[in-house]
């Protein structure tokens, strides 16, 4: 059946299970950038051990793109922490912002991640955190340490930590064994064999093996992400999500539904190729987070459950 949203067939527009609205202004002491994923679940996990629930907000930018089961992961681990998920949004999918800005991103302007969650996550900081004495948390582990010293660099007057970063070195296996061991199963995505739980199996900045994984174990999901892609060319040009290296090794587009075909057609691909999800905390476009702030406010919400 002909999809006529601009959503994925999974996920219906503005479905957002188990949250609620916010109230006040309040000032947290620690703030859990919480994506949806195992790793963020343990970090803010060890950060309530340490600091107590007072405090601590579980903060969640939704780009209204995720896989539904990350909105039922969310609620159970915010009812395991005792802490509500305080979700923000722009209430727009990364295609439809795509639209809006006459541009298709990709891994060298990812500008989802820069418009749809680090530009409303930086706003909410300003306006419910103190910079010299919040400290802010993020769901990275031991193997991404990189990423830690590079985001410490990058805002030096922040107090940055990345809980799983820290003895006991738990791998990813690890986390996701300790999550069933409490009752609460998983994301699907990583059963799937994706290796996070952002945006549904679908990102910007993912590889072609990445994408060769979402059309085998969601065809229906990429067969979604390809019209919208075949439907934004027709408006802004030969651009595309993935690049083709081929031939003389210079970057050319590809789109979608020819990268299908190839693998259809039996073509290999590179199956090392995962590329990177750092939405949240990667560098790229930062000259657009000077933008006015007055441009587009996220909506502010929480669990109804606190």
């Amino acid at each position: 059946m002909k999809n006529e949203t601009n959503t994925p067939p999974a996920q219906p527009a503005g479905q957002s299970p188990a949250l609620g609205l916010a109230s006040g202004s309040r000032i947290f002491s620690h703030v859990v950038n919480f994506s949806g994923g195992v790793c963020s679940a343990w970090a803010a996990q060890r950060v309530i051990e340490r600091h107590g629930k007072e405090g601590v907000a579980l903060l969640f930018a939704d780009v209204m793109m995720e896989d539904e089961d990350l909105y039922r992961f969310n609620g159970e681990v915010a009812q395991w922490l005792g802490v509500p998920i305080t979700r923000i949004s722009l209430e727009m999918t990364p295609w439809q912002l795509f639209a809006k800005e006459g541009m298709i991103g990709n891994s060298k302007s990812p500008l989802c991640s820069v418009r749809l969650k680090r530009e409303p996550l930086d706003r909410w900081h300003r306006a419910h955190t103190m910079e010299l004495t919040t400290t802010r948390h993020i769901g990275i582990d031991w193997t991404e340490s990189h990423r830690l010293d590079s985001l410490r660099e990058r805002k030096p007057s922040w107090r940055i930590e990345a809980p799983m970063c820290e003895a006991p070195y738990w791998d990813k296996c690890k986390m996701l064994s300790e999550i069933r061991g409490i009752g609460i199963e998983p994301p699907r995505l990583y059963a799937f064999g994706f290796p996070h739980n952002n945006c549904g199996g679908f990102c910007v900045k993912a590889g072609h093996a990445q994408f060769a994984l979402l059309l085998r174990t969601m065809p229906e999901r990429y067969a979604w992400h390809e019209a919208q892609e075949e439907k934004l060319r027709d408006q802004v040009g030969d651009f595309s999500v993935l690049v083709d290296r081929r031939g003389d090794g210079k970057k050319k587009p590809l789109t979608m539904r020819q990268f299908r075909l190839r693998i259809e057609a039996g073509e290999s691909f590179d199956r090392d190729d995962w590329g990177g999800c750092g939405c949240a905390l990667d560098s790229e476009l930062s000259a657009a987070n000077t933008r006015d702030d007055a441009a587009v406010k996220p909506s502010i919400e929480r669990n109804p459950n606190e």
